[in-house]
């Protein structure tokens, strides 16, 4: 039988199993490319979320406005409610609904008012117009009923 002969010698040996530094280089790629989508993930689910709890509040305050003034204009109220949520007047559009009649001031009516509103992603470019598809639409609604007394008061 023959035998073969393995060419390198004991210190290339040595040489090829000592990794010294290499667990913390590689702790480090590892770390950076599963962090940086992580980060990137949290900061988009924040902002998609800050903009939902936005809709969701100016839907609400919109609802009781109309209910108590109905001759209030609700898009300045609720400009204010979206704003302190970072969303821009022209990034959300309004819609009231009175029923069962169209007078939202008789009493007994319920006022739906819907807010849908364009959350754009964070840190996306605006080049080549990217930032016009990163975004995620979120809407809010909210019903109130118009007091039986509504119509008493005045």
């Amino acid at each position: 039988m023959r035998r073969w002969k393995c060419s390198s010698s004991r210190r290339d040996r040595a040489r090829l199993a000592d990794d010294a530094g290499s667990a913390s280089l590689e702790f480090l790629t590892v770390g950076l490319l599963l962090l940086v989508p992580l980060v990137y993930l949290v900061l988009a689910i924040a902002a998609v979320h800050a903009g939902a709890l936005g809709v969701e509040g100016a839907a609400r305050h919109g609802a009781r406005v109309v209910a108590l003034h109905p001759d209030a204009d609700i898009e300045d109220a609720m400009l204010v409610s979206l704003g302190d949520y970072g969303i821009q007047p022209g990034q959300a559009s309004i819609a009231v609904d009175c029923s069962p009649s169209a007078d939202c001031d008789e009493p007994g009516t319920r006022i739906r008012v819907t807010v849908t509103a364009a959350v754009p992603l964070p840190l996306v470019p605006d080049i080549l117009g990217f930032a016009d598809f990163a975004q995620v639409q979120v809407q809010g609604s909210a019903t109130q009923t118009v007091s039986r007394l509504a119509g008493g008061l005045g």
